[in-house]
Parts: C-alpha cells; sequence; structure tokens
C-alpha cells in the first residue's frame, strides 16, 4: 500500500498565504490527478473536488472525461475567471479610481491594511466582499466591460429566480462566510446612513438560514452583540461604530416562512365550516411575524446562508424524482419542501416590501436532488468562487484525508470509503423493530473494525493533543448515522449502556463501551458526571420543533447530565431545569471544542441526520458516516463539518501549517460534472409457472423451522472438519489496514495493531459465551459444571481451526457477531460428534409443513434457462449465473434424474444461524434421484452451485449436513435426503456423475 502520491505534496502541502492572493498551484493532469510540478498565478475555476480517487479505480474513474465541461459549465468558468482579473486589476488602482464612495473606500483601505490585533480578513473573504461592492458600484459606470457581469447575473436569474436578483458567492467550508455577511452589512449600513437617499444602499437586513444551529451562531452579525464582528474582529473604524448600530437586522431560519395555522381547530370542526374557512396566515402577518423590525423599509438586503436550499424547481416534462426510489427518492421531496418554503419566503419579501439583492453564501451552491436540474449543478448566478481547491492550498482549511487503498484485494473501492454499501443490509431501517430488540453489540463485524481503525488513530491524535501545551479541549470524533435507530446502536456500543435485571443493589448490569476514550460511564458502572460521547438529532435540533418523543426518550439520561452540570455551574436549579431540553442539547452541541462550555470535553459525537450545517468547532479530526450517501454534494457537506482548522497562527514561513481531518464512510470522490440519469429500455418480462401437464414431476419438501438436538448431559466431545474452520480476513471483519490521503500532505495508515489480547483471554471468553448461549437448563440458568469440558474444546478448535490472516486479530473474536460464529462452528462440531447416539429432530412450521413446486407462479427479468418437459414440472430454471444454466443441461442429460427444480419461487429455506442472527438459505436445486431402481424411494438431493466460498457457505453447509439432513430423515415422512456442494463449474458434467455415483454405492 505505497502511497503514489508525488513527494513534493509531503514537502510543500501548503503554498500560498491566505491573506493574499493565491500566486502559485499544484498541476494537475488530464485526469484530474495532482502531479509533482507547481506552476505560478492562481488557479482557475474548473470545479473539480480535491480529494484523491481510489487507486484500484483510477484508471476507469477518468474514462468520464472529468475535464471536459458542457458549454455553460464553459460559460460560467470564464464569467467568474473574467471577474477574477477585473478585481485584480482593480484591486491594483489607485483609490481616486476605484469609482467607489468615499465611505466604500475607506472600508475597503481598512479591511487591506488595518493593522488588525486579532483574527484579519482572509483574501478569499476580501474577494467575495469585493466583488459584491464591484458589481454594485463599479461595473454600472465602466461600459461593456462591466455590462458584460450585470447582463449575465440578469439573466441567469429570469431564467431561475424570476423578480429576485440573486447573487451567490461560493467559499469553501471553513473559509469564514459570517466575516464576509458582516463586511457586507458594514458596506451598505455606513453608506445607507450616510447616503440616505441613495437607493443602491439599505440599513435593513434578513439573514435566512437553514437552521437553528446557525441562527444561534450568527448573532455575532448584531450590533449589540457583546461578541459583534464588528467591534471585536474590528471591521469597521471606530468612528463608524455608530453607523453600523443603526443596522436593522433580523435572522431567521427558513422554517418561519411555513405560513401557521391562525386558529386552534380539530379535523371534525375544519370538517363542519366548510373548506371556505381560511385558518392561515396571509403572507403580511407572516413577515410581520418574522421579520417586524423590517416592515416599512424598502429595498432590503438578503443573506442566504447556505443559500443551496434555497431555488425554485424546475418544471419538467420529465421528473427526476419519478426516477428515484427509496432514500433517495425521500431525500429528494425533503429537498424540495425545504426550498419551496424558503424561496416563497423570500418572494413574499420582495412582494411586500422589496429586495434591493440576495446574497446566497454557501460552499456548495450547486441544485440539490429534486430541484428539477441536473443535480450538483453549479447556480448560474454564482459570480465569485473560492474552492476546496484554493482553501487548501492557502491552509485555509483542514486537508481531508479518505480511504485510497486497503488490504481486500480485487474491489475496485476502499471499502471504508464506502462503507455503507458493505454494511446496509445488516442495519436496522427506521421503524422496523423497536429499538429495545436491538442489540449494540451485534452491530456488523466491518462496522466495528471500521470504528476500530479510526478510533485507533484518534487515541493517537488524542494522546499528542493531551501532551501539548494550551490545548484544553480534545479532538472530536463524529459518527454520522441515517437514523435514530441506527444512531442509538452506535452510540450504546461506544459509550457504554446499562442492560438486564437490577441486582440485590438495584444497579442494573452495565455492557462498557468499546472505544474506551468514548466511554460515558465509570469502571462501577456509575454515569460520568460530564459525558464523553453525545448522541444528538441535528434535524430535529435545526427545525425548532420539540423534540420528537422517541429521541427525547433515548437521550433523556444525556439530558439530565447536563442540567445538572449547569446547575453545578450556577448554583441556581431554576435556571437548569427553565431551560428546554432542545435548547439545552443545541447548546451543547453549538460549543463542542470551546474552553469553558458545556460541550468543551465532548470527545465524539454520534448524529442522525448529516451535521451538513451550521457547526463550527474547530476541532474535528475525524469522521465516520453510517447512512446512504447519494450525492457528492452531500459527501462535500459532510467532510466540511471537519475542515475548520484548530489553529490559525502563521509558521515562520508565513504559511498556516497543515491540519488533517481522517474520513471513512464518505465516498468522496473528483466530481466536475452535474450527474445524468440513464434511461434503459425495460427488460422483458418471463412468467415462471408449473406445468399442469408436467404434475407427474411435483416434487415435494418439507419447511423446516428449526432443529432440536439432544446431547449427552455430562461428557461432552467434537468433531471439527474443514468447514468447522473459521478464517478471519478484512473481507470478514473489513479492512484492517486502510491508507487514508488527501489530494497533498501526509497521508497515515489506519490499522487494528492496538486489538492485541493472549490466546488464553480469548478462549476463556468464547468458552465463556459457548456455556451462556449453548448450555442453559430448564429454567435459563447456564450449566456451570460443563465450562471446564467447554474450555477444552474450544482451545481445541482455537489451536486447530481458528486463521487470522491480512492483519486481522485473535481479538476480534471478542466482537459479539464474531464470538457467535465461532461458537455455532464449536456446538456444530460437538453435535457431530454425537449426532449418531443422539439423534437430531427437525421441526416443521405447524400451519404449512410441506411446499411443492405445484405452486410455483411468479414473473422475473432474470436470465431464464427453458427446462426440459420430462424433467422439470416448472417451465423455465431462473438462472443466477452460467453455472446453474450448464447445471440444467447436465441434470436433463443424467439418466438417473426423474426430476429437478430451480429453487425460486419455491419457498424451500433452510433456517441457520448466521453468529447470533437467524437466517434463511436458500439453496439453488432440488433433484430426485433413482439411486435404488425404484421410483418409489427416490433420493432428494439438494445440491448447491458455488463458486467463491466465503465464511458463509460453511456455516450453511454445516447446518445441511449437521442439522436439517439429519433430522429431515429422522422423521422419514418425506423421503430420504441428501446434500452435495459443486465447486467446480468447469466440468460440472464430471462432478455430478461423482456426486450421483458415491450416493448410489
Amino acid at each position: 500500500m505505497k502511497s503514489n502520491t508525488p513527494s513534493s505534496f509531503f514537502e510543500k502541502p501548503i503554498l500560498n498565504s491566505p491573506y493574499e492572493c493565491p500566486s502559485r498551484h499544484w498541476k494537475v493532469d488530464k485526469k484530474g490527478q495532482p502531479t509533482d510540478l507547481i506552476l505560478s498565478g492562481r488557479r482557475e475555476a474548473a470545479f473539480v473536488t480535491p480529494v484523491p480517487n481510489p487507486r484500484r479505480r483510477q484508471e476507469e474513474i477518468f474514462d468520464e472525461k472529468i475535464g471536459d465541461y458542457d458549454q455553460k459549465y464553459q460559460k460560467l468558468a470564464h464569467i467568474i475567471n473574467g471577474l477574477r482579473r477585473q478585481l485584480a486589476k482593480w484591486r491594483d488602482l489607485p483609490q481616486t479610481k476605484w469609482q467607489v464612495t468615499a465611505q466604500t473606500a475607506r472600508l475597503l483601505k481598512h479591511w487591506r491594511g488595518h493593522k488588525f490585533q486579532g483574527f484579519r480578513p482572509f483574501f478569499c473573504q476580501m474577494e467575495a466582499a469585493e466583488t459584491a461592492i464591484w458589481l454594485t458600484e463599479v461595473a454600472p459606470k465602466i461600459g461593456k466591460t462591466g455590462r458584460q457581469f450585470l447582463e449575465h447575473l440578469q439573466a441567469a436569474n429570469k431564467d431561475a429566480n424570476p423578480g429576485l436578483p440573486r447573487l451567490a458567492l461560493k467559499m469553501a467550508t471553513g473559509a469564514g462566510k459570517t466575516t464576509v455577511m458582516a463586511m457586507l452589512i458594514a458596506w451598505q449600513t455606513v453608506n445607507a446612513v450616510r447616503r440616505p437617499n441613495s437607493r443602491r444602499f439599505t440599513r435593513g437586513f434578513l439573514v435566512v438560514t437553514p437552521g437553528i444551529t446557525i441562527k444561534d451562531r450568527l448573532r455575532v452579525l448584531f450590533p449589540n452583540d457583546p461578541n459583534s464582528y464588528y467591534k471585536s474582529r474590528e471591521l469597521v473604524p471606530g468612528d463608524m461604530l455608530g453607523d453600523i448600530a443603526r443596522a436593522k437586522i433580523v435572522i431567521t431560519n427558513y422554517h418561519a416562512f411555513m405560513l401557521r395555522e391562525k386558529t386552534d381547530l380539530s379535523q371534525a370542526g375544519r370538517d363542519l365550516i366548510g373548506p371556505k374557512l381560511k385558518t392561515k396566515e396571509t403572507e403580511g402577518q407572516m413577515l410581520h411575524r418574522v421579520c417586524p423590525e423590517l416592515i416599512g423599509m424598502k429595498n432590503i438586503l438578503a443573506f442566504n446562508d447556505e443559500g443551496h436550499h434555497c431555488y425554485r424547481e424546475r418544471p419538467s416534462d420529465e421528473s427526476e424524482e419519478g426516477n428515484l426510489t427509496g432514500d433517495d427518492r425521500k431525500e429528494a421531496e425533503k429537498n424540495q419542501e425545504a426550498a419551496r418554503v424558503w424561496i416563497s419566503g423570500l418572494e413574499a419579501l420582495q412582494r411586500k416590501l422589496g429586495l434591493n439583492r440576495i446574497f446566497d453564501l454557501s460552499a456548495t451552491p450547486f441544485f440539490l436532488r429534486g430541484s428539477g436540474y441536473k443535480e450538483s449543478t453549479l447556480f448560474p448566478w454564482t459570480m465569485s468562487d473560492f474552492s476546496l481547491w484554493d482553501a487548501i492550498e492557502c491552509g485555509i482549511v483542514k486537508l481531508p484525508r479518505v480511504p485510497v487503498a486497503d488490504n481486500i484485494p480485487g474491489a475496485d473501492m476502499p471499502q471504508y470509503r464506502a462503507l455503507w454499501e458493505n454494511i446496509r443490509g445488516e442495519m436496522p431501517k427506521k421503524g422496523r423493530r423497536k429499538a429495545a430488540e436491538l442489540d449494540p453489540i451485534k452491530l456488523p463485524e466491518k462496522l466495528q473494525t471500521a470504528l476500530a481503525a479510526l478510533y485507533g488513530h484518534y487515541e493517537k491524535v488524542f494522546n499528542q493533543w493531551r501532551q501539548a501545551e494550551n490545548v484544553e479541549v480534545p479532538p472530536c470524533f463524529i459518527v454520522v448515522c441515517n437514523n435514530t435507530a441506527t444512531s442509538k446502536l452506535v452510540y450504546d456500543y461506544i459509550a457504554g449502556f446499562q442492560h438486564g435485571e437490577p441486582d440485590e443493589d438495584g444497579r442494573i448490569p452495565l455492557e462498557h463501551g468499546r472505544l474506551p476514550l468514548f466511554r460515558n460511564f465509570h469502571d462501577d458502572g456509575t454515569p460520568l458526571p460530564r459525558p464523553n460521547t453525545l448522541l444528538i438529532d441535528s434535524e430535529q435540533l435545526e427545525s425548532g420543533e420539540a423534540l420528537d418523543k422517541n429521541f427525547h426518550t433515548i437521550a433523556a439520561d444525556e439530558i439530565e447530565r447536563f442540567r445538572q452540570e449547569i446547575q453545578a455551574r450556577t448554583g441556581n436549579r431554576r435556571h437548569a431545569e427553565k431551560i428546554s431540553d432542545q435548547d439545552l442539547l443545541r447548546e451543547v452541541m453549538n460549543t463542542v471544542g470551546k474552553p469553558g462550555t458545556l460541550g468543551a470535553q465532548i470527545r465524539c459525537v454520534v448524529s442522525v441526520s448529516m451535521l451538513t450545517e451550521g457547526w463550527d468547532a474547530n476541532n474535528v479530526t475525524h469522521i465516520l458516516g453510517i447512512r446512504a450517501f447519494g450525492t457528492q454534494l452531500l459527501c462535500e457537506q459532510v467532510v466540511g463539518r471537519a475542515l475548520r482548522r484548530q489553529s490559525y497562527e502563521l509558521n515562520e514561513n508565513s504559511l498556516f501549517n497543515v491540519e488533517y481531518a481522517d474520513v471513512l464512510g464518505v465516498p468522496f470522490d473528483f466530481t466536475a460534472e452535474p450527474d445524468e440519469t440513464e434511461h434503459k429500455p425495460p427488460k422483458p418480462i418471463v412468467h415462471v409457472r408449473a406445468v399442469p401437464d408436467r404434475d407427474h414431476l411435483e416434487i415435494r419438501f418439507p419447511r423446516v423451522e428449526g432443529y432440536r438436538a439432544e446431547l449427552p448431559a455430562e461428557r461432552l466431545s467434537a468433531t471439527f472438519n474443514d468447514d468447522s474452520s473459521l478464517t478471519l480476513t478484512p473481507d470478514l471483519v473489513g479492512a484492517t489496514k486502510t491508507r487514508n490521503e488527501g489530494i497533498i500532505g501526509k497521508g497515515v495508515d489506519l490499522t487494528v495493531e492496538h486489538l492485541r489480547s493472549r490466546s488464553t483471554t480469548v478462549t476463556y471468553h468464547l468458552a465463556h459465551h459457548l456455556l451462556e448461549t449453548k448450555w442453559r437448563d430448564g429454567v435459563g440458568n447456564p450449566k456451570l459444571y460443563l465450562y471446564g469440558q467447554l474450555k477444552h474444546i474450544t482451545k481445541q478448535w482455537q489451536d486447530g481451526h481458528l486463521h487470522c490472516k491480512g492483519d486481522t486479530k485473535p481479538a476480534q473474536l471478542l466482537y459479539k457477531q464474531l464470538a457467535d460464529k465461532a461458537c455455532e462452528r464449536i456446538h456444530a462440531g460437538i453435535v457431530s460428534r454425537h449426532v449418531g447416539d443422539y439423534p437430531i429432530q427437525a421441526i416443521l412450521s405447524p400451519y404449512n409443513p410441506a411446499g411443492s413446486t405445484a405452486h410455483v407462479h411468479f414473473s422475473t427479468i432474470k436470465k431464464t434457462y427453458k427446462t426440459d418437459p420430462r424433467c422439470c414440472h416448472i417451465n423455465y430454471a431462473v438462472c443466477d449465473s452460467d453455472w446453474e444454466a450448464e447445471f440444467c443441461r447436465v441434470v436433463e442429460s443424467h439418466p438417473q434424474v426423474c426430476s429437478y427444480v430451480k429453487n425460486q419461487g419455491l419457498g424451500f429455506t433452510v433456517p441457520y444461524r448466521s453468529g447470533s442472527e437467524s437466517r434463511h438459505y436458500l439453496p439453488d436445486f432440488i433433484v430426485l434421484i433413482n439411486d435404488r431402481d425404484d421410483k418409489d424411494d427416490l433420493l432428494h438431493l439438494v445440491v448447491e452451485i458455488k463458486g467463491y466460498r466465503r465464511e458463509d457457505a460453511k456455516e450453511k453447509k454445516n447446518t445441511m449436513e449437521t442439522y436439517w439432513i439429519p433430522g429431515v430423515n429422522w422423521r422419514g415422512d418425506y423421503g430420504r435426503w441428501e446434500f452435495a456442494e459443486l465447486t467446480d463449474g468447469d466440468d460440472m458434467e464430471k462432478t455430478f456423475a461423482a456426486v450421483v455415483k458415491k450416493l448410489t454405492q
């Protein structure tokens, strides 16, 4: 896993000062990958995300010609790059030729030349503010040169935002959009106060945000706020602070634009009065509620913070939404509704009060899924672009490192780059099961290993920070989940949880969190007074509504501990109880990483939704995504939560030192163009059914629901074979070595080397688990007298049948799921040893004990094989592989085969256990063989066609040979049964003939 990144990147990952126009940039090749060459001058706007591609997929990805933009992208890039050049020329002019007001000139000189005591505006912040100023004050005065930009902006808005004068300023996450808003408010207000008759300037501002968190954070825009940016960051000269105080600023979240009910009527009351009753606010009433301070003012200026949420969806004959399903469709509908509410509010404001300009500020001003536009299309009214590429080369943000390689051979994508695709089938669906039924220690093995790998690196960073001077807060680890069920499981797994019956002292047993630095409990089971791990539902908190009952219940303990901390700090119990639960959690979330606050010592945040906006914690170093990421836009937003720098001190070269953020589970990739949806013609449908003329070929089978094994009460022994073995590989447990790299800067290997345990420790835990899960008496107590024998058998299995490959560790058997797998193998070995003396009983379904080929009737678009009417009751066999089609041909030509059926739509399932999970296995075929020249006593052969054998293939085969076949044969009422697994598809005829010959001997 040696890095292919050019060596120069390691030497100088940051090229430019954050306070000057970028003068150098890394050259990238036609495939978008970095070269070893540094070019002079500023990088052209090109809309490419600076994250490396997976090594194994690199060549295929760039077959899509990422640099080949369509015409409108080229035109928009031309506009942005052209405006950059105009600003550069204008910036170099003497003040007398700036063609701006005296007030504007004074502010520009202040921003460019003042000796700031604290934060100084970055170049990107200056450029964004200068773009707005130049287009407002300079462009109208310089003829054709300025007119081309104004006409482009007007045309873009006329097409997408009729009647709304929008201008988008694109700035990378962490580049300081709040400062830009403060600069623009100062520019407008000072000019409006000192030039009261000018229509270009205003004192009235509406700031619209996607959630409450940003609204809270933006209080620094109020002139009278204790931390007001105008004073604390010296954004205006002292004599202008009085002018700034006259600004009227309203900050709201877009949810406030929803028209509210004025009357409290039940649905029955509404039905009684009839549809003519108007119970919702008018637009005027809504505006009086949202922004009463602005009523009566004209030409208001609005800011859309994270403006990519605001657009008018485009009507289209072919709805993009119609092509979406499941979570993607729900996401598109949610985006649509939010955008509709947001832009409708601004349109109402334009009609009632008038808008001078709307500034959209966003790191990702792209149309979202469900907008009617191609997904990820850049807003055409974008006039300034300081991209993530630029921010990284100036050192303004952390460098995101994502998996580029791991030790799982053959896969196109590193496993932890797209974690969700590898575990989604094993994760709970929202509302599918009650939370109480879910077991946190049964998380999928790949998820547990991903957590362990990323946590192992976090632990190193944590220790480095703890040993450093003047670092008062710990690094922060974020887990982004898809729903409340998942977040609760992961939270409990990480932080620990209490479960089971209270002991004699009334204490509930504690299951310790698997990641020690994130535990919320002392070793004795008492809760920590200040939690290390925070569980939040960011979507609920952002809306401003009361907490959902389910989330309130699972976060109750966390909320209570924060209340106790407030009471301890203030000594005021009433004050602590007065704060609402959602306000309390929002305060904790807002203050993560800020010394001396409620959230200062939070080390891990487990979040529902995605924390895409409004979170300005700068101590985030690790992110794990456990959800679907349907778009690169969403990936960039989530990764953006980790991009804010921890330190803004310059080094001896007047550059920032590089900082890193390690990301797993977010399939962040290069993206240069909108996503296209390919329309494919429908596939032909085949109707598969039993043919009445072939009823003599019917095959019947038992519907087995479980097994009962009688074993000796005193002396146990085991017989193990090859299928008893368990091989731990990265493919089974998750990648044990992952290379994380950014496009530039130093890479890091995430490993599980810290997972070491003595062999005897693993044996002890495994034997104990075997006793707890497999050997209990009639009242449920474990048979402790068998522990010694089980420990001996476990050691026998561990020495001969546990294999660790690819840097996996025996200690990973302590994962609940892997421990269950091992115990199943050991238990099957014990059952096999005693099956001749103690029969296995197959338990059938009490309501539907038998199945038959006569009931097959379904439709499919899969590949089918037309069966021989002399050999199969069903007209077609649905084949999942060429091997299966070849097997159909082989059995139809074999002289001893009387009938066969492919198990598709048949309902023939075999219950088995994979770890602690009950599953159902669908064998491939049932074949009736005349092995005794007696057509009334045919052999039922269950056949599995298997190419590559994974660990679950062993569990299925063990179940068939140890439980199902002996159990069904013991009953005797469904004939004789055998099982065969065919693994040589290249000579199927010879292989099958050998199986039949062996069975007939």
